[in-house]
């Protein structure tokens, strides 16, 4: 069965970073789309980064995609050896504040390239990301 477990969330004042690790298993696609969403209470989940897997390589157009908020600050990468997916979190501020789950679409463009309502196959448990001032 297909599990993404994610790792990395912690408490950090703002302007610092974290790391957020997503592994997946479960699974042999390498074409894929695999993401991070955040969710505060009471706001519906926003995508955040997305990238493609598949390709060996090959540039996509919207792979990676970010998320407004997050351009310039937060970095996506994956390593596909390890069916690992990052997400890099640089100068957080406090808006950052949420709990960020991994997403996956398995063989599929799925979310990729900003299509955040196209609902992700797969998810998460998430993980807790605070950022104070």
């Amino acid at each position: 069965q297909v599990q993404l477990v994610e790792s990395g969330g912690d408490s950090v004042q703002a302007g610092g970073s974290l790391r957020l690790s997503c592994v997946g298993s479960g699974y042999t696609d390498e074409n894929n789309c695999m993401g991070w969403f955040r969710q505060v209470p009471g706001k519906e989940r926003e995508g955040v980064a997305a990238i493609y897997t598949g390709g060996g390589g090959t540039y996509y157009a919207g792979s990676p995609y970010y998320a407004d908020s997050v351009v310039g600050r937060f970095t996506i990468s994956q390593d596909n050896a390890k069916n690992t997916v990052y997400l890099q979190m640089n100068r957080l501020k406090p808006e950052d504040t949420a709990i960020y789950y991994c997403a996956a679409d398995l063989g599929d463009w799925g979310f990729c390239g900003g299509n955040w309502y196209d609902p992700p196959g797969y998810w998460g448990q998430g993980t807790q990301v605070t950022v104070t001032t």
